[in-house]
């Protein structure tokens, strides 16, 4: 990554790229890849933190402030509206967008994330809902190989309290814990009204650029 950083500042393009540095997932589960995740238990393929924190850094002199950090949340399908907007381009209307713009959260305009959670997902099961530091999880798996718990009772975790996700407050009473539930299943719901509006492509519908036989 420095070789790169330093290949762009030779070409004097450094104040107008953009440079990003993330991944698509959580540490792997299987030998002798298996990695960690720091504080966050869990590996991919789980509704656990460690599947959904990635690194994220972006460098864009005189926009972004360098040294920033922050634990707000933001989503990779992000980046799409928010590049688009950078370069003065639209996005489609013709359909729904699930990214949202973070022009303004990322270069300092705003404090806090255009985005306050989002649906957890494994494979084309829903396994719960994040929400600013909660976390609820409807089906529960500690790990890539493990079983996944379906059809049992709901689980809520404050993420920053308990990054391990072991202390479910509902299961334990935790006094004043219940008021996360109704604005997580608001947005639970509201998002699979979207699902209705747009289904999603069912696994194994053939790509329509592949050349067929």
């Amino acid at each position: 990554a420095g070789r790169v950083l330093d290949a762009i500042d030779r070409l004097g393009i450094r104040d107008n790229t953009i440079v990003i540095w993330t991944s698509d997932n959580g540490p792997e589960d299987i030998f002798p890849y298996q990695g960690a995740a720091g504080p966050w238990r869990g590996t991919y393929f789980t509704g656990l933190e460690a599947s959904l924190r990635v690194p994220f850094l972006i460098r864009w002199p005189g926009q972004i402030r360098a040294g920033s950090v922050s634990n707000e949340i933001v989503h990779q399908i992000d980046l799409f509206p928010t590049f688009a907007r950078i370069i003065g381009a639209g996005v489609p209307e013709d359909r729904i967008i699930d990214g949202v713009d973070q022009l303004d959260f990322f270069t300092g305009k705003t404090e806090t994330s255009a985005r306050d959670g989002f649906p957890v997902y494994n494979g084309p099961e829903m396994f719960g809902y994040k929400w600013r530091n909660f976390k609820l999880h409807l089906a529960h798996q500690d790990r890539m190989l493990g079983m996944v718990e379906r059809g049992v009772a709901f689980k809520v975790y404050h993420l920053l309290r308990d990054p391990k996700e072991r202390y479910d407050l509902i299961e334990n009473d935790v006094a004043g814990s219940a008021w996360v539930l109704p604005p997580i299943f608001e947005r639970i719901v509201a998002f699979q009204k979207s699902l209705v509006k747009e289904p999603p492509i069912p696994l194994g519908t053939p790509d329509p650029w592949e050349p067929k036989n």
